[in-house]
Parts: structure tokens; sequence; C-alpha cells
């Protein structure tokens, strides 16, 4: 596998839309996998992340995202786009379809060496979020969070903020986090060089 740094990340090109996993790229390579609850800035932080205005569709209407999108960083990496979760705007049973989904892309996609997860820093850790990083434990899974629209805190509230999360996250050394704005642009040279360690890191133990 190729050797890759930060700006490997310019590089993202989309790949498909995938509805089921028989629409998933062959799982081979490494991928780091953005998710998070709707509404936190999560395609607004892939732009930012990738430095390319549109790469991912933002939108004022919470969870948008209705796919799983892969984007390529070279024909060995991959960031995906997963569906934003706790959006109100959608069908019990697309909302079943997509746990059952995500479950199986966790439990299964060998490919898969971590997790980006934005929460919005006004909001904290949410149950929704201690769902998903109690289910990245169970599979073993390294997820990074990004605190996203630092530039809506004071710097000291900010850092607060991020301590009450690092302390929260203390139990387990597979979770990380960090302040970020896409707006303002910091934290993203933190964020890309979090992505590459990811993406360079050994393959966990999955399901197949």
């Amino acid at each position: 596998m190729q050797t890759i740094n930060s700006a490997t990340l310019n590089q993202a090109q989309f790949v498909c839309s995938a509805h089921t996993h028989l629409e998933w790229p062959i799982d081979s390579g490494s991928e780091i996998a953005v998710a998070g609850r709707s509404n936190v800035g999560k395609s607004s932080a892939i732009n930012a992340i990738t430095g390319r205005t549109g790469l991912a569709r933002t939108s004022k209407t919470p969870g948008r995202t209705r796919q799983i999108v892969f984007f390529d960083l070279t024909p060995d990496h991959r960031l995906v786009d997963l569906p934003g979760y706790g959006f109100a705007r959608t069908t019990r049973e697309l909302q079943q379809h997509w746990q059952k989904t995500i479950n199986r892309y966790f439990s299964t996609r060998q490919a898969l060496r971590g997790l980006v997860l934005p929460i919005d820093i006004r909001r904290g850790l949410m149950a929704m979020d201690q769902e998903m990083l109690n289910w990245c434990c169970h599979h073993a899974l390294p997820v990074h969070l990004l605190l996203t629209k630092r530039d809506k805190l004071s710097r000291s509230a900010a850092q607060n903020t991020l301590r009450t999360v690092q302390k929260q996250l203390v139990e387990s050394p597979l979770f990380s986090a960090q302040l970020f704005s896409a707006t303002k642009k910091e934290g993203v040279e933190e964020a890309r060089a979090k992505i590459v360690q990811l993406l360079m890191s050994e393959p966990r133990p999955v399901n197949n």
C-alpha cells in the first residue's frame, strides 16, 4: 500500500453512492468513515478536510445524506460519508434499514480503519453520540471526535468543553478529540494528520 500524507486528502474524488452493501466498492485497501448526528456540520467538515468545497453536499435540511458515499483518495485509500443519524424527516422503515446497513458496515468491512465523529461543541456528547461510541468500542473501531463550530464559543469555553469530552472518553484508548471549525479552518491540519494516521494503521479483526 502506498505512503500517503495530508496532501493526499486534496485528491478526494467521488466514487459512488451505495444504498445497500451490494453497491459498496471492493473491500480492499483502507478507508475512514465520517458519521454524526444531523446538523452538526458533517458535510462542511468533510469539505474543509479535503479542501474541496462542494465535495460533500451541505444542506439546511438535517439528514440529507441518505446513502453511504465513497470517495477515493488514492487507489488504496478512501473517505466514506455515512448517513447522518437522528434526523426526524425519515420513515421508521428507512431508519431501520440504515441501522442494519451501518451495523453490517462496521462489523464486516475489513478496509475500515476508523471513524471521524463530528459533534456540535455547543451540545457536547449526546445520547446518540454515546451510543455510536459504544458501538464502535464493541467493534474495536478507533474514533476521532471533531468538536465542530468552535467559532460559536469563546476559546476558554471551547477548551472547557474539550476537556469535559476528553474526560468522558478516558475509558477507551481508541477515542480522541479535538476542536474544529470548518468556517475558520481551525483544526483542519490536526484532523487531516489524524485521518492519515488511521488510514495507515493495521486492520482490525472483523466478522466475515
